[in-house]
Order: structure tokens, then C-alpha cells, then sequence
């Protein structure tokens, strides 16, 4: 067996994990686990990278010897470094208020219509796009030599390498889905230099060795490889999706909820723009065809503000409210910022004349039926648009361990649910450095090696399509 140290880090918390791989056995251990805690400065909010990277040498001198790093994260920001390679600030967090209203200018130079058809990127506000272009009266800028998203920017600082992962790149809205490359005209027209950003690499790539320094900092023995992995979080964690064939949709459950489809093409219609559906790359030529759903963010933020109570007796309680009362746009731009969720959710419910929750059960049966409700919709609308039935839903993330969320998506989309693997990131993370390395062939290859060796739960769709129907329109009549 080989050990590869797969480092994943999400939108509140890292972790470095060990998976262990044989011919038929893949074990997945966690050596470190540690905060990512945004940080707000006079200046707006902020990354705290140099704390990520404290934790990421901390897990790897917890691993122990391992033959070979890999780094995946959350998408679209990224870090700016100077003549001599040295960080220009903190990165900035894309829930930062900078970009507000940024859009709508980059449109008038570049109509979203044309924007879609060139680059196949839904619109979020926070795309690093329009962070570029929020950018650009800042005093750093006459500074900047080089850009590097997050997961690159720690690979560089492990390596003294620098190149830019195309699975994360396709989240900048400046790749172009159907050659796989950066989108020249665009930037072109917007006047974004992609000189800026390091030579594109692929899933599976070399990106250099640990330097000496990380070596004797962490205690490993050299050399030890760095490989390029799907560093993307969401293009790693589809990577690990336990599905045969290709007649399924996925769900990557977090922080946010990534539903869609697995495909060979991108889809950039107007009506796919219109739906605010993405085409981001995936491994061996795919394209995660997907819509971003706000995501257990939304019970985090309320966890949050009632003071951190037992998530399984709120969740159990949740259980017992009766279904379907109130609904919210689990997609709503006004769930984005922290701060105030239970009161945002209940203002909502007020808006749209719905019974109003109040108690914390209640406002957590609201959510987990809103979120159902957007994955129902998001799964639907992705196999109309692109033409591609499914017969399964595979959820995988930290969301499998929300046993009432897995029903009732099942519930909702009336299709069998196959919930796990949780560390679903880890173990895409995992697989393409094994197959870097020549222990697993390919992608489905690895599918079935995880299908063999993590545990799954399958839950069967309960109930009536038409209380959901029902929920469904209230929020299409506000």
C-alpha cells in the first residue's frame, strides 16, 4: 500500500487527510483538522492563508511519510504576489462586499448573454472575474507579478513552483469550456492580463517537490512529490461520486449544494444562462454541468446564532415539525452574507405570506426543506436542459451525515438517494494522485474501487409529488 496526504480545504474548516491505497483497498484516516475563520479588517473580510498554511505543515507533520501532496479548495479567490514571489495581503474573501454592482459594468462591456456563450460560468456575484475587476484601483495592483488561486498559491508555497489547476480555473470565468483554455477575447475586451496567472496544469500533473525547508519543518523525508489534483473542491469530490454508468446526478453538500450532472459537453444555451447553470471542468474531459445552491451555509449561519446547540437533538426535533409549512429560495443572493440567518429566514417566510417559523426546530425544518426543494429543482431543470436522464441521485460531502436532508431530497426529486462518501473531496484528492502514480486506471476505475471499500446508505424516495408541486409554487408566485 502507498499513503498519499490529500490537504481539503473548505469554506470553514481544512483538513488534512491520508488515504492509504492498495490494488482493492483505499483507507481514508484524518490526520489534522483545523479552523478556517474568515478574518474582518477596516478593509473588508480577509483569508487568513497564513494561518491555512500553519495547518496544512501541521498535518502533513502529523501524517507522517507519505509519497505524494495533493491541495484542494474552495474556488475563485486567490492570492497576489509581488517581483519576488512574496504575498501582497491577505487573499480576499469572495463574500467581501467589493464586487456589489461590479457585474452590471463588466456587462456593459461584455453582455452576460456573450459572457455565457464564451465562458459557461453562471453568474455569482463573487466570480473572480468580477473580483478582478473590482480590483483595479487598488494600490497593490501596480505590484502584481503573479496571481494564484488558493490551492496554488500553497502548492507554490510548499514547492517554489507555480502553475494554475485547470479544474479551479474554470470557476475564474475566464476559461473557455469547449477548447479548454483561457477565454482570449474576453479578456481581451475586459482588459484582464492573463499574463497574471501561472501556465495551466492538469488534474494528475506534477507540480514540483517539497522544498527542504517544508521537509525539515514537517519531518518528512524527501523527496516527496507535490501532484496537481482536481483543486477545485467540487471537481475532486465528483471525482468520487460512486456512480456506474452515466445515468446519475450529484450532489457535493457543504457549505453550499452543487447539484447537477456529470457530462461530455458543455451546455451554453440561453435557456442554461438563463437557469444560472455552470459548465465547469472535470476530470478526464468532463464538464460538471451544475447549479450553486446556498447549502447547509444556511443552517451553519442559524447554528451560529442560537450558540452552538447539539446539532442531532435540533435536527431530531427538526424531524418531528410538520413538512412543507414555509419554503425559502435556498438560491437567494440574500442568504449570502453572514450574519442574522435566523431572522433573514423568518423575514422571508413573512414576505411571502407562509406561516412564519419561530423556534429553532422549526426554522431547521424550513431550511431542510427549502434545500430539498432547490436540489428537486436544480436535478429537474439540469436533466431537461441538457438533455440527460438520471435514474439515481448521489449525495456526497458533509451533507450525508444529515440523514433527514439525504430523505428528503430523495423525496423531493422522487429518485433513490445514495448518500456517501463524506469526505467525498478527500477522496477524489486521493484517487488522482493514486492514478498519477499508476495504482488506479481510470475514473471509473477509481468509482468502483470506492464503491467497494467506503460506506454508502441508500435512501428510497417517500410520499407525494404533489406536496412538493404545492411548495414549489408558492415560491414561484412571489
Amino acid at each position: 500500500m502507498k499513503s498519499y496526504a490529500a490537504v481539503d480545504l473548505g469554506a470553514s474548516s481544512g483538513r488534512v487527510m491520508v488515504g492509504r491505497v492498495g490494488p482493492d483497498s483505499l483507507e481514508l484516516t484524518e490526520a489534522h483538522r483545523f479552523p478556517n475563520r474568515p478574518v474582518r479588517v477596516p478593509e473588508g473580510l480577509r483569508w487568513d492563508v497564513l494561518g491555512l498554511y500553519a495547518g496544512v505543515l501541521e498535518g502533513l507533520r502529523t501524517a507522517g511519510q507519505v509519497d505524494s501532496v495533493g491541495i484542494d479548495s474552495w474556488a475563485v479567490d486567490y492570492g497576489l504576489l509581488d517581483a519576488d514571489g512574496a504575498l501582497l495581503g491577505n487573499p480576499v474573501h469572495y463574500r467581501d462586499s467589493r464586487t456589489e454592482g461590479v457585474a452590471e459594468k463588466v456587462w456593459a462591456t461584455v453582455p452576460a448573454e456573450e459572457l455565457y456563450a464564451a465562458t459557461g460560468l453562471q453568474y455569482a456575484p463573487f466570480n473572480t472575474l468580477y473580483q478582478l475587476t473590482a480590483a483595479r484601483a487598488s494600490a497593490q495592483l501596480p505590484y502584481v507579478e503573479r496571481l494564484l488561486l488558493i490551492p496554488d498559491l500553497l502548492t507554490y508555497w510548499l514547492t517554489g513552483e507555480q502553475g494554475t489547476e485547470l479544474t479551479n480555473a474554470s470557476t475564474t470565468q475566464l476559461i473557455d469550456p469547449r477548447t479548454r483554455d483561457w477565454s482570449y477575447e474576453i479578456a481581451s475586451r475586459l482588459g484582464i492580463d492573463l499574463s497574471l496567472f501561472a501556465p495551466l496544469r492538469q488534474p494528475g500533473d506534477p507540480a514540483g517537490l517539497l522544498r527542504p525547508e517544508v521537509l525539515e519543518e514537517t519531518g518528512l523525508t524527501g523527496p516527496v512529490p507535490v501532484t496537481a489534483v482536481g483543486s477545485h473542491d467540487t471537481a475532486s469530490a465528483v471525482a468520487a461520486v460512486p456512480a456506474e454508468g452515466e445515468r446519475f446526478a450529484y450532489i457535493c453538500t457543504g457549505t453550499w449544494s452543487l447539484a447537477g450532472l456529470e457530462l461530455g459537453a458543455p451546455v451554453l444555451t440561453e435557456e442554461s444562462r438563463a437557469a444560472n447553470f455552470t459548465n465547469e471542468l472535470g476530470l478526464d474531459g468532463t464538464v460538471r454541468y451544475l447549479r450553486n445552491i446556498m447549502g447547509l451555509w444556511l443552517l451553519q449561519e442559524c447554528v451560529r446564532a442560537w450558540g452552538d446547540p447539539d446539532l442531532g437533538g435540533l435536527l431530531l426535533d427538526a424531524s418531528k415539525v410538520p413538512a412543507l409549512r414555509s419554503v425559502v429560495d435556498a438560491g437567494d443572493a440574500a442568504f449570502l452574507a453572514p450574519g442574522r440567518m435566523p431572522e433573514r429566514i423568518t423575514e422571508a417566510c413573512r414576505a411571502s405570506g407562509q406561516p412564519v417559523p419561530e423556534s429553532p426546530a422549526e426554522i431547521t425544518r424550513c431550511i431542510l426543506d427549502s434545500l430539498a426543494l432547490a436540489h428537486r429543482r436544480a436535478i429537474a431543470d439540469a436533466q431537461r436542459l441538457a438533455d440527460h436522464p438520471v435514474d439515481v441521485v448521489h449525495v456526497v460531502g458533509g451533507g450525508t451525515r444529515n440523514a433527514l436532508l439525504c430523505q428528503l431530497t430523495a423525496d423531493a426529486c422522487g429518485l433513490p438517494v445514495v448518500a456517501g462518501p463524506t469526505e467525498a473531496a478527500a477522496l477524489g484528492n486521493v484517487l488522482v494522485q493514486t492514478r498519477a502514480h499508476g495504482l488506479v486506471g481510470d475514473l471509473a476505475g477509481g468509482r468502483r474501487l470506492l464503491t467497494r471499500t467506503q460506506p454508502l446508505t441508500r435512501y428510497e424516495p417517500r410520499g407525494d409529488a404533489a406536496r412538493w408541486d404545492e411548495a414549489e409554487a408558492r415560491l414561484t408566485r412571489r
